[in-house]
């Protein structure tokens, strides 16, 4: 089966660009592509075809492939609880929950369902383009390894190693990591690829000469640093959104220790009009303030109550009330909805320890979490304004209470959410409440932007994305010889 995998020096590299760039080159020459992960460590998801749930930059992937999100494409998903262990889902579904310590343990039997996954996909697809997790030469992990060489080594595929020269140090990147893999892993890697250069390259092409002649391994290619790229992130916030002169509505968001499904924002990030922060720890409390702000935004959590625990430590709740005195809102999505209730229980520990947390009391509802996750694609309507929107549902937990009365949306048919009766509270389990271009606006309206008329549509933005990252690496990679490899 035609394999080719992307691994990097570092998290952050540049993998899932160039993994989602080949898959959308291949697609516009009319190859039958699927990208793949056999782990990946993230808290921003999606929802698959088959009703599970994937990482977020697969997703991405497979939309610039042309097909729909599938479990196979990313069997292992780890979503971390806790600095030491994680939910675990396996082809889409919960397995359970694991500490570090564990898993390592379990990874000989993850691997049957990475294999498994593969094989299945080989079945539907004629190439697939695997992306790596972290870095291959993680020596600590190297037993039992499914997620880089390791994967690598089962289905026997070629591997490109992408440096990121934009850190500085790329050639001890690209060598350092070469020296510290296994004689057949060596071998198994046939190049590199270095991303986001700035310059003139003419500067750098003596170090891609001695590159070559030091390791016997081809460059295929130098990626130019492509500024205001903004796709679906795998897991890290990054910069906050690029603010222009015309930026009226201030928006901030509390950067939890488990804030999920981030992307949520990035329609605000686009926006000409928005000024959208996120304010991290330590950044409010005694003699802190948080930046005069019209929006405060709670995220999605994976772990709902002690991230509420945490914004309590930080000051957000003082913070909170004060904004709501002088006028302003409050949005919550998802984890972030269920924080603005009178209490979250988790009676049987499923996001952390068993018990009962009080809420902000912003809204007259309760949360209890029960077993069997809400996966699914949605679509439905803001109820006041009567526009469509559209999105998905990731989440534990049923909310039961009178706030619910007053539902902010309707989703499929049924109610969805809540606002407080002078709209100034407002809450959904709802991901991707800023995607479509009617609804932004209308809500951004609601929270005082005159004239919103800057909301971007966000799914054509991600296929002019798509097509820009496609472009860029037809232009500067040596596809013939990377074809050559996938069997092409």
């Amino acid at each position: 089966m035609p394999t080719l995998m992307i691994q990097g020096t570092t998290s952050d590299a540049g993998k899932s660009t160039v993994v989602a760039g080949l898959c959308r080159m291949l697609a516009r020459r009319g190859v039958s592509v699927a990208p793949f992960k056999p782990q990946n460590m993230a808290l921003n998801s999606a929802v698959t075809v088959d009703g599970g749930e994937i990482g977020r930059s697969t997703a991405l992937q497979a939309l610039a492939a042309g097909v729909a999100p599938h479990s196979d494409m990313n069997p292992v998903l780890l979503k971390p609880e806790s600095d030491r262990g994680a939910q675990v889902i396996l082809r889409g579904h919960v397995h359970g929950h694991m500490d570090a310590l564990d898993y390592h343990a379990y990874k000989r039997t993850a691997r049957e369902s990475v294999l498994a996954a593969w094989q299945a996909l080989s079945s539907r697809y004629d190439v697939i383009i695997t992306e790596g997790a972290g870095s291959p030469a993680e020596i600590n992990l190297r037993a039992n390894d499914i997620a880089n060489m390791g994967f690598a080594e089962m289905v026997d595929c070629p591997v490109i190693l992408v440096g990121d020269i934009d850190r500085g140090g790329v050639f001890a990147q690209l060598v350092g990591t070469l020296e510290l893999l296994s004689e057949s892993e060596r071998s198994r890697t046939q190049g590199f690829i270095v991303n986001r250069f700035r310059g003139d390259i003419s500067l750098l092409e003596p170090g891609l000469d001695w590159l070559t002649e030091r390791t016997g391994k081809p460059v295929y290619g130098t990626l130019p640093y492509l500024q205001g790229l903004l796709l679906d992130a795998e897991d890290s916030i990054g910069r906050s959104g690029r603010v222009g002169a015309g930026a009226t509505l201030k928006v901030v968001v509390p950067a939890l220790p488990r804030i999920s499904n981030h992307n949520d924002f990035d329609p605000l990030r686009l926006h000409p009009q928005v000024d959208l922060t996120f304010v991290g720890p330590n950044q409010i409390g005694p003699g802190r303030e948080i930046p005069p702000t019209d929006l405060i935004v709670l995220p999605g959590s994976k772990s709902t109550r002690s991230d509420l625990a945490w914004l309590r430590a930080q000051g957000w709740e003082e913070a909170i009330q004060r904004h709501l005195r002088y006028g302003g809102r409050v949005l919550g999505i998802c984890g972030g909805f269920q924080m603005l209730g009178r209490a979250v229980h988790d009676p049987d520990g499923l996001e952390g320890p068993a018990g009962s947390t009080p809420g902000l009391g912003l809204l007259e509802f309760e949360t209890r979490m029960v077993a069997g996750k809400q996966l699914r694609n949605v679509s439905g309507r803001l109820l006041a304004e009567e526009v469509p929107i559209a999105g998905y549902e990731i989440h534990n937990g049923v909310s039961e209470g009178p706030a619910l009365a007053r539902p902010l949306v309707v989703l499929e048919g049924r109610p969805d959410g809540a606002e407080s009766a002078d709209g100034r509270v407002m809450g959904t389990y709802l991901h991707g409440l800023f995607d479509r271009p009617e609804a932004c606006a209308a809500l951004l309206a609601r929270c005082g932007l005159d004239a919103p008329g800057g909301a971007v549509d966000y799914q054509a933005h991600r296929q002019q994305e798509l097509d820009r990252l496609a472009d860029c690496l037809e232009a500067n990679l040596d596809m013939a010889a990377i074809e050559r490899l996938m069997g092409l």
